[in-house]
């Protein structure tokens, strides 16, 4: 963990080892006790199929999946 201020300009400088690992792209989200910044990758489908890369099925099998799934949890 590393401390960082804002300058004049409301600006906030991440140190280089952040930058690195996560990129220079964030989302800003407001939450209950301070803020979180979020990675944007450079190419979100990319980034989403590699992150599904081991998922086998297509959308529409894996939605009838969770479906069963979620009416079974339900007591069907």
């Amino acid at each position: 963990m590393s401390d960082t201020t804002l300058d004049d300009r409301g600006r906030l400088t991440l140190p280089k080892e952040i930058r690195e690992r996560y990129g220079d792209s964030y989302h800003v989200v407001d939450v209950h006790d301070g803020i979180k910044l979020i990675p944007v990758a450079n190419d979100p489908l990319e980034a989403l199929r590699d992150e599904f890369a081991d998922v086998d099925g297509t959308a529409t099998e894996l939605r009838g999946e969770a479906r069963e799934a979620s009416l079974d949890e339900a007591g069907r």
